[in-house]
């Protein structure tokens, strides 16, 4: 009786597709996860704030807060001094406006060299109360919800 003491090796074109299989694999689950980190990493840039300066104070030339959709729903901007096609010029004016989700901006208040307002509008329709001193006059406005003035001082 003979034993036999030597086996066989498989041929190694069976194991040759199962180790190109899982390298594939492998790199295509690197590619997702480096897009997943390079969406994070994006997305907190995006959002990241300045840093604030050493005496604690933030400081920039405006603001803005999002709700959660990504609409605007406050800002605080500077516009630059403006001349209109009448001859007219506007200071430069700081304005705060708060917004609804449906993107209407109900309150405004504005600060400029020579004066200051606010104005009150409705979410819908045209009606709004306006208080207003430019160049040392008051001025106060309302509007009810058909654009009909219905009060005016002076």
């Amino acid at each position: 009786m003979r034993l036999r003491l030597i086996e066989e090796d498989p041929p190694m074109t069976s194991r040759l597709p199962l180790q190109l299989t899982s390298i594939a694999v492998t790199l295509v689950n690197l590619a997702i996860l480096l897009a997943i980190v390079g969406v994070f990493v994006a997305r907190e840039r995006a959002v990241a704030a300045p840093s604030a300066a050493p005496d604690g104070i933030l400081r920039g030339r405006g603001l803005q807060i999002v709700d959660e959709q990504g609409k605007i729903r406050a800002s605080i901007s500077i516009h630059p001094a403006t001349t209109q096609p009448d001859g007219s010029t506007y200071p430069e004016t700081v304005l705060l406006r708060l917004i609804t989700s449906q993107g209407r901006p109900v309150v405004k208040i504005a600060s400029s060299e020579d004066g200051s307002g606010i104005a009150l509008s409705a979410a819908e329709g045209l009606a709004y109360v306006q208080l207003q001193t430019r160049g040392g006059n008051p001025r106060a406005v309302i509007v009810d919800g058909a654009g009909k003035e219905i009060s005016k001082l002076p």
